[in-house]
């Protein structure tokens, strides 16, 4: 197991993430947050909170849960039931800079189903992704437009996400 970031540079990342989607959004009133759950949700929260200091008012944040739109939620290797959790967006979607926050992008399937999940709920007028870690591997046609690291990972390894308030500790490791 390989530390690749600790809490300074995790906190600093979302930082600079707040800053690049300020500059790039001259219109910062129509931006809201939407975490995939679990720790996009938990990254979402953090980088509304920079996004509302940075700019003086609040920047609404939600959470949406992608379980019933992955695409290997039938698959035969899939033994348990899925937990399905609410999906929280408390405020209108439609014509919004929505920016989708998630801690890993990889395959870029969990990108595609929140961006499917996301539609249901109204029609954005932009939908951008935000990601903690950025590695090669995708498997669909998506990329990040706010990656804050990006790891040269090999296939096999995992990258895996540990945020304090889910997990007790705050770190990103290769394993």
């Amino acid at each position: 197991m390989k530390a690749i970031l600790n809490d300074k540079q995790i906190d600093k990342i979302l930082k600079e993430l707040a800053d690049r989607i300020i500059k790039d959004n001259a219109d910062s009133r129509n931006i809201a947050i939407v975490g995939i759950r679990s720790r996009g949700e938990i990254l979402a929260q953090r980088l509304s909170q920079k996004l509302s200091e940075k700019l003086g008012r609040t920047v609404s944040c939600g959470t949406l849960d992608i379980t019933l739109y992955r695409d290997d939620l039938n698959s035969p290797q899939q033994n348990n039931q899925p937990k399905v959790r609410p999906t929280e967006i408390g405020f209108d979607i439609d014509d919004k800079v929505i920016i989708l926050v998630d801690d890993v992008l990889y395959t870029g399937r969990s990108a595609r189903a929140a961006m499917a999940a996301l539609i249901d709920f109204g029609r954005p007028k932009t939908i951008r992704l935000a990601v903690l870690v950025e590695r090669a591997g995708r498997e669909v046609p998506i990329q990040a437009d706010y990656a804050g690291y990006k790891a040269d990972v090999k296939p096999g390894k995992l990258v895996s996400v540990f945020l304090a308030e889910s997990d007790g500790k705050e770190q990103v490791v290769i394993e």
